[in-house]
């Protein structure tokens, strides 16, 4: 943070976890609000989580440092606050140069109030702020999904730029769009919902041109979708992956029709508990990493040596509108079947709503990734760096099976294991995915270990 006269720059702080940058989500405020000391002011995704950054001054919006969208590394500028109030006729605030003024000054002639993008300005009173010192008009809060009433064709209210560059890219009228933000703001969710509902919809057929057609007569646009977020941390990750750990994979076919009777008999006697399929598969593998510890582990390429964890955390992937991530269930080993579920259910939660702190993005041992609601059988999963292991389930669907010389209809799904080579051999390997497959066809296994 410096400062030069009246002016304050906050920088983009350290926000922990050894990150050192971050992209600019969604500004809360605009050029020309006022601002109390820890009020939040922009969103940004790191590369664990969306992060709500608070400034540490009170005072009036001068500048806005990046555009949504833009990588910022740690220290560099992100919002610039001067004195409380403002003379608009003087040169504090360059409307003229300033490039966030001209932002707001257009998003302002396009009916969106004093908001520069997106969801608001992070307030929760029933008051709105205007421009131009410490004016503050009334304005009643509407609940979501309650818009003010809107004449045809009148230019939507508070939309981001990137809510504006997404209904553009899908040639959405964003007045028709109905809005479900605070005080009628057309939100992100508003503009999918409207695209989803246009997939729904039926289109007359137009030709295209043929130099637009595939050999098979589909027509093809090209399209270049930056690397950002949580897509190239991602993308990083798995090449990291890739590169360094000499992984291989060994899968099972097994008859999960015991298991589902036990999830069912729980669902039926105990529905308090709440457990489920994801609960039980985890209280299998921490089960088989007591028994296998080679694949509760690491390798620290530095110093040379296999690190044999002395806890279990366990990470499961969670598919999210952002994304795939992967929470992390800390000290799983010391967990009944009941606080497995429970956390599992927990950290779905805060992942699908965008809540999940950076640190429940880290520090996992292993990973349990359940690929089969995707409606697949099988994969061969890339390890998540820098575990050693991770086992995949596929979908559970009724096949022929040999039980007793007889064929009958079975439960059965198919279990994937792929684990870092440098960790252990095939043996150790194949150990643990026969302990887990015995688990999974007669549960009755895990009482002779607990």
């Amino acid at each position: 943070m410096t400062t030069t006269a009246a002016r304050q720059v906050f920088r983009l702080p350290d926000l922990g976890e050894g990150l050192t940058e971050a992209e600019i989500v969604v500004w809360k405020v605009a050029v020309g609000d006022r601002v109390e000391i820890d009020e939040i002011v922009v969103e940004v995704e790191t590369a664990k989580a969306a992060v709500e950054v608070p400034v540490p001054f009170a005072g009036t919006v001068l500048r806005l440092h990046a555009q949504a969208g833009t990588v910022l590394t740690v220290g560099e500028p992100l919002i610039e606050v001067g004195p409380a109030v403002v003379d608009q006729g003087t040169a504090t605030v360059d409307q003229d140069t300033d490039p966030a003024a001209a932002r707001y000054r257009e998003e302002e002639q396009a009916g969106s109030g004093n908001v520069l993008i997106g969801y608001g300005t992070g307030r929760t009173s029933g008051t709105r702020r205007r421009r131009g010192g410490s004016r503050l008009v009334a304005e009643p809060e509407l609940a979501p999904g309650h818009a003010p009433e809107r004449a045809p064709g009148q230019a939507p209210r508070v939309v981001s730029p990137l809510v504006r560059r997404i209904a553009r890219e899908h040639g959405l009228d964003l007045t028709a769009i109905t809005p479900t933000g605070p005080r009628g703001v057309i939100l992100r969710r508003d503009v999918e919902q409207a695209i989803a509902d246009l997939g729904k919809a039926p289109e007359t057929p137009v030709a295209p041109p043929a130099s637009a057609l595939g050999s098979a007569g589909t027509a093809l646009t090209a399209e270049r979708i930056p690397l950002r977020g949580l897509r190239r941390v991602v993308a990083e990750k798995l090449t990291r992956s890739r590169t360094e750990i000499p992984d291989a994979t060994t899968w099972v076919d097994v008859d999960a029709t015991g298991l589902l009777a036990v999830k069912d008999a729980l669902r039926q006697d105990r529905p308090e508990l709440g457990i489920g399929l994801l609960a039980l598969l985890a209280r299998i593998c921490v089960a088989g990493l007591r028994r296998f510890p080679e694949l509760n582990s690491s390798v620290d390429t530095a110093r040379a040596e296999i690190v044999r964890h002395g806890h279990i955390n366990l990470g499961f992937a969670a598919q999210t509108d952002r994304g795939l991530v992967v929470p992390v269930v800390r000290d799983a080993h010391l967990m009944t079947t009941a606080e497995l579920a429970a956390e599992l259910t927990r950290l779905t939660g805060l992942a699908r709503s965008g809540g999940l702190p950076p640190t429940a993005l880290t520090g996992g041992t292993f990973t349990l990734n359940n690929y089969g609601v995707f409606g697949v059988d099988g994969s061969t999963p890339i390890i998540n760096h820098p575990e050693a292991a991770l086992l995949g389930v596929g979908r559970i669907i009724d096949r022929p099976w040999v039980t007793d010389g007889a064929v009958v209809p079975r439960k059965v799904t198919q279990l994937s294991l792929t684990f870092d080579h440098r960790v252990c051999d095939g043996g150790a390997a194949g150990g643990f995915l026969r302990y887990v497959a015995d688990c999974v066809e007669n549960p009755a296994i895990l009482l002779a270990h607990v």
